[in-house]
């Protein structure tokens, strides 16, 4: 099992930037890749990015192309999600997830998930 603890989240204006965290712990050799998914109120998780721990395959959701970027920090064990140029309707909990599946777009192949980090992003 892999612990995730995520952090980095706020309330930011519309066109500002944030950068959220994923420090991962325990049997990380055992993940294959980490990924990013966020829900809103009344609304399904959404897949945002996902990268494999070698950099070998990476993938955006069509919503957060061009604005947002995953990175993994090998080293530290560590997931990271800049976002850039944000709007209101990026405004969900982000959840970053731990990957065991090898289709990395569906949540149901991610085996561990953690708390949440709240983004808000205000008009």
């Amino acid at each position: 099992q892999v612990q995730l603890v995520e952090s980095g989240g706020g309330l930011v204006q519309a066109g500002g930037s944030l950068r959220l965290s994923c420090a991962a712990s325990g049997r990380t050799f055992g993940s294959y890749a980490m990924g990013w998914f966020r829900q809103a109120p009344g609304k399904e998780r959404e897949f945002v990015a996902a990268k494999t721990w070698s950099g070998s395959r990476l993938y955006y959701g069509d919503s957060v192309k061009g604005r947002f970027t995953i990175s993994i920090d090998n080293a530290k064990n560590t997931v990271f999600l800049q976002m850039n140029s944000l709007k209101p309707e990026d405004t969900a909990v982000y959840y970053c997830a731990a990957a065991g599946g090898y289709d990395l777009l569906r949540a149901d192949n991610y085996d561990s998930w953690g708390q949440g980090t709240q983004v808000t992003v205000s008009a």
